[in-house]
């Protein structure tokens, strides 16, 4: 009977339901509205809501998988390791970030504790469901010509379980949440290559496909 209560519990903490944002074209009352948003479990244990940020107009958008330890406590998108090598990649591929809006799938940290860190877990399809209305709050508000889908967590948000990055990466996509988006790896994976090789061929093929996304972009407009 305790096995069967302590399932029940750990059943009840984990659960997931659409987030209901504010129906307000407002970015702030959005942003605002997102800081208390109980919709999933993980809100439980994050330390705050880490919702999107740049230009309310940005021609680009750029979406990742959820915020990691450093995005976490700083309550911004991609301030950690890998947002430096995004940051150097965009450069790289003749993008400035403070002109594109960056935002995650799912906006609180998902982690599991190892001694004294906080190891990232890779959210599942309930919670990024539970998140999408937020990100389909941002793209309504920011109208981007064009959104980079980085990682696979962010393609599924957009595309659907099916979809793999590694078939698709590079290529200027559709689909009824954003009707162009280039979707590419997730700047973290640079960081997990092997050895140096690998990460500098990586790292060629990621400001590759950024560079697909500044082509897109212009085409667009």
């Amino acid at each position: 009977m305790r096995f069967i209560n302590e399932m029940a519990t750990k059943k009840d903490d984990d659960y997931a339901r659409p987030a209901k944002p504010p129906a307000s074209n407002s970015w702030s009352t959005v942003q605002e509205a997102a800081k208390d948003c109980t919709a999933c479990h993980l809100y439980k244990n994050a330390t705050q809501t880490v919702f999107g940020e740049g230009p309310k107009k940005a021609p680009i958008m750029l979406i990742g998988e959820q915020p990691g330890d450093y995005e976490d406590v700083a309550g911004k998108p991609f301030v950690g390791p890998a947002g430096k090598i995004m940051d150097r990649a965009l450069d790289e591929a003749g993008i400035d970030r403070k002109q594109v809006y960056v935002t995650n799938a799912v906006k609180h940290f998902k982690w599991e504790p190892r001694g004294k860190r906080r190891i990232h877990q890779k959210p599942n399809s309930r919670e990024v469901a539970a998140c999408r209305p937020w990100l389909e709050a941002e793209l309504r508000i920011v109208k981007p010509k064009l959104v980079v889908a980085l990682g696979a967590t962010a393609g599924q948000a957009i595309f659907g379980p099916s979809f793999r990055v590694t078939k698709e990466r590079g290529k200027l996509l559709s689909s009824k949440l954003a009707p162009r988006v280039v979707a590419t790896v997730h700047p973290s994976s640079l960081l997990r290559q092997p050895d140096e090789e690998s990460r500098d061929r990586e790292y060629k093929n990621f400001v590759a496909d950024l560079k697909v996304a500044v082509k897109a972009a212009d085409q667009g407009k």
